[in-house]
């Protein structure tokens, strides 16, 4: 191991390990400040749309006309961190809030695809995952210490400026090991979206259902009699259980990839339907959250490097990942979890999410047709 190379770990891992912290600050508490500041549930899930349809639209941008560079990358984690210190002046004024959430959405899209390259083409599938378990760590750490001493709204924003500026310091230290050969993202005939169509689909509809939980699933716990330091608990007890897996899942990932994926698809439609069926059960409650292992750290983590085996275009791939489920998923998850909210909010996202697991079977079949064809081609010319 190089010098260089030994000081990449650490530096991955508080980026994530701040960066989860922004976003659990982000979805754990700012929901339910907002309501507290007199939001509507509509009104927040409108707000919560803009910063992931940001995230999609990004991708295309970055296609075309943008090339995803050091630069660029630093400039977005120095917006995150502005676009958070707008927030304190914003947050009593919808129309302006939303403004800035569409800045600093636009901004978290960028930095996390770059730093997830990095990490992909420099660490083993194992070793990302004892690295990436930091950005779990992160998040359950904020969960617990906000759930704890959190008093007012305000609070909230405080944290949320403090963790984007530390990702801000950890992350503007990785771009020495952004290899030339992924630097530059130029246009590629070869790219395609419409190839692997279901499979953009599916994952589209994947976090479509998971807005409910994103967005309301602190909201739904405290309607039902559960006080906020319990569902901060919640939510801490799922990322425990998703850091269990991002350690131990190595030998996992060296299986069929779409064949885990569709595992924790369908686990994931199960564990809404859960949620749905015991709405006052705080044991089945904690029983849902450690579905999280699956439902979020085996889906994510096979999901990307899924994605970085099928195109030569690494960024732009990641891009378009974090862009399509995240972005116009979480974009339309959040609208339509806002629309919904009540007693069959998780009713609703266990239907979308078997929906996904359906989608992906047909992006199964296309594959091995796909592939068929190029071994057919490649004989031919031979």
């Amino acid at each position: 191991m190089t010098k260089q190379n030994k000081f990449l770990s650490p530096l991955l891992g508080g980026y994530y390990f701040f960066y989860f912290a922004l976003v659990g600050v982000y979805v754990i508490f700012m929901p339910k400040a907002l309501l507290e500041l007199n939001y509507s549930t509509v009104e927040v899930g409108i707000l919560y749309a803009a910063a992931p349809f940001m995230r999609f639209l990004l991708p295309f941008i970055f296609r075309y006309y943008v090339a995803l560079t050091p630069k660029v990358y630093t400039i977005s984690l120095i917006f995150t961190f502005l676009g958070s210190l707008i927030f304190l002046q914003t947050v009593h004024d919808f129309y302006f809030y939303l403004i800035a959430n569409l800045l600093f959405g636009a901004s978290m899209g960028i930095s996390l695809p770059y730093v997830e390259t990095i990490a992909l083409d420099t660490l083993s599938k194992e070793r990302y995952g004892k690295v990436r378990l930091w950005g779990s760590l992160g998040f359950m750490g904020i969960s617990l210490w906000l759930g704890k001493v959190l008093s007012t709204p305000h609070e909230a924003l405080y944290y949320l400026s403090a963790t984007a500026f530390l990702t801000l310091l950890f992350g503007s230290m990785l771009t020495k090991y952004d290899k030339p050969s992924y630097a530059q993202t130029s246009a590629d005939s070869s790219f395609s979206l419409s190839r692997y169509w279901a499979f953009w689909v599916s994952i589209f509809l994947m976090q479509v259902g998971f807005g409910g939980f994103y967005n309301f699933f602190t909201i739904y716990e405290t309607s039902h009699g559960v006080s906020l330091e319990i569902t901060s608990w919640m939510w801490s007890f799922g990322v425990f259980c998703e850091i269990f897996m991002l350690y131990f899942q190595g030998a996992l990932l060296q299986r069929n990839l779409l064949h885990i994926l569709q595992f924790a698809t369908l686990v994931t439609a199960l564990r809404w339907f859960i949620l749905y069926l015991y709405p006052d059960s705080i044991t089945i409650a904690f029983m849902t959250q450690s579905l999280h292992a699956i439902s979020f750290a085996l889906y994510h983590t096979a999901a990307i490097t899924y994605v970085f085996s099928l195109y030569t275009q690494k960024k732009l791939a990641q891009q378009f990942f974090l862009g399509i489920a995240f972005g116009l998923g979480g974009s339309v998850g959040a609208i339509l979890s806002g629309q919904v909210y009540g007693e069959y909010l998780f009713l609703v996202e266990s239907a979308i999410t078997l929906l996904a697991f359906l989608v992906l079977l047909i992006h199964q079949r296309r594959k091995h047709s796909i592939d068929e064809k190029n071994t057919h081609t490649k004989s031919t010319h031979t």
